[in-house]
């Protein structure tokens, strides 16, 4: 049996968010969000990891050229430089917080990597800064 390994690949993006519920007044906004209320951008670390089977073949879970290449084409061509709130169609409805991000990523590229089998999404990081990273693992069993 072919030993279970994980791969990270990581990008970068920048893009402006307001964190913002539109069911609530700018005053509980405010209370709720602090400075994140207000338009600002940040740059974005994703990092995405994928779990299979070691090919003895190949040597490798898949090819990490082509994690980046799904990567840049489902979430990246969408995101970079955009204002998360108005211009990615994905997102509409969603607060743009890092923990949303992370979800919706998810729902981007699980069907095109679980298209690559053996391979699985096992998780997606979102870095909003230096200090603030949201993880997901993916929906509940």
């Amino acid at each position: 049996m072919a030993p279970i390994v994980l791969i990270t690949h990581r990008e970068e993006f920048a893009a402006a968010h307001q964190l913002c519920n539109p069911e609530l007044g700018d005053a509980e906004n405010r209370r709720l969000y602090g400075p994140c209320f207000t338009l600002h951008g940040h740059n974005y670390e994703i990092e995405v990891t994928v779990a299979g089977p070691l090919a003895r073949d190949t040597g490798m879970v898949m090819n990490l050229a082509d994690l980046a290449r799904l990567m840049k084409e489902e979430i990246l061509a969408q995101v970079d430089h955009k204002n998360l709130n108005t211009d990615v169609t994905f997102l509409e409805g969603v607060i743009p917080t890092a923990e949303n991000l992370a979800v919706a990523f998810w729902e981007r590229l699980a069907p095109r990597i679980e298209a690559l089998e053996p391979c699985r999404l096992h998780r997606i990081r979102v870095h909003e800064s230096r200090a603030n990273m949201a993880e997901y693992l993916g929906p509940p069993a």
